[in-house]
């Protein structure tokens, strides 16, 4: 397994757990200062770890299949299906303005009738756009816009370590744990679109040095009203 693969117990996802994982992954050689696309599924302390540890260099796509479940758990049973096909169709659009504005129309119409579901949506929206915004299409995006890849290797996982009958000593479940990820990673597939990571780095890249342009210009704005 990648020497960038790291594990640690926790009772749950929190910002100390996630620190000191990343943390370790610094001292094995991850370079937290290179602009990185980091695909999450809303945590709270998974995104302020990351925002910690790598600033203006982290770039989050938002499990757009997250978002959908969590507004949709606000609706009733019978708005759930229309509500779902608007936000895939947003989704499903390649330009983030676009996508944007179906967006912003679904939660004007949420807002009439369920204010709750409009919050939900309108909770970290932009960063379920980070891919279209980049201008990354096609299967690669699709791949990276949800943490579906991630969440069927953690179901594997699940399902061999049930099969342990008898935990025994202070390291096996993570012994367990670390065996499992190994045989998931062996049933693991080539990314769809993986020829277009080179353009996803490059259009990192290009986000990154411009949004160092726009904070170095307000900088500047604020020291010349001083």
């Amino acid at each position: 397994m990648s020497q960038r693969v790291g594990l640690r117990q926790g009772a749950s996802e929190n910002a100390q757990v996630v620190s000191e994982l990343f943390g370790e992954l610094t001292e094995r050689g991850l370079d937290f200062t290179l602009p990185r696309l980091y695909l999450l599924d809303g945590s709270r302390a998974l995104r302020s770890a990351v925002i910690r540890h790598a600033g203006d260099t982290a770039f989050i796509q938002r499990c757009q299949e997250h978002k959908i479940r969590n507004v949709c758990e606000h609706l009733s049973e019978a708005d759930r299906p229309t509500v779902r096909y608007r936000m895939r169709a947003a989704y499903g659009n390649p330009v983030a303005a676009d996508a944007r504005n179906l967006l912003y129309q679904l939660h004007d119409d949420l807002a009439k009738d369920n204010p709750s579901a409009a919050d939900s949506l309108a909770e970290g929206m932009e960063e379920t756009l980070t891919l279209q915004e980049l201008g990354i299409r096609g299967k690669l995006r699709q791949c990276f816009s949800t943490t579906n890849a991630i969440e069927s290797s953690f179901s594997l996982v699940g399902r061999v370590c049930t099969q342990v009958k008898r935990w025994r000593g202070s390291d096996h479940r993570l012994r367990w744990v670390a065996s499992a990820l190994v045989y998931a990673e062996s049933r693991w597939n080539r990314i769809h679109g993986y020829r277009q990571i080179p353009f996803l780095v490059n259009a990192l890249d290009n986000a990154y040095q411009l949004r160092m342009r726009e904070q170095r210009a307000i900088m500047k704005q604020q020291l010349t009203a001083a």
